[in-house]
């Protein structure tokens, strides 16, 4: 049974930093891309980062270009999201994802349905 567990969250002020990591369990990655969700009380969940197997070609909303980082072990089946200069809106459950399909191994998609796995969700909160 494939798991994604994420870790990481937390409450921060505003201009503060997090790190999130999501380990995957239960099969081999290989040739998975994957990457972040967010949900915010009352909004729908939303793309946030994503990285591809092959090359590690990354991923972005447009919210979080320049303050979000993410990327990838693919020895430890681990996948990373560095959180800069958080603001209050970035406030979500945030969700790891892995996308099962071989053939999309070299680029990542902004799709919710593409992606197979998720994991059970992180709580990020920023204080203003």
């Amino acid at each position: 049974q494939v798991q994604l567990v994420e870790s990481g969250g937390g409450l921060v002020q505003a201009g503060g930093s997090l790190r999130l990591s999501c380990a995957a369990s239960g099969r081999t990655f290989i040739g998975y891309a994957m990457g972040w969700f967010r949900q915010a009380p009352g909004k729908e969940r939303e793309f946030v980062a994503a990285i591809s197997w092959s090359d590690g070609r990354t991923y972005y909303v447009d919210s979080v270009k320049g303050r979000f980082t993410i990327s990838r072990d693919n020895a430890k089946n681990t996948v990373y999201l560095q959180m800069n200069s958080l603001k209050p809106e970035d406030t979500a459950v945030y969700y790891c994802v892995a996308d099962a399909d071989y053939s999309r191994r070299n680029y990542a998609t902004r799709s919710r349905g593409d992606y197979d796995y998720w994991g059970q969700g992180t709580q990020v909160t920023v204080s203003s």
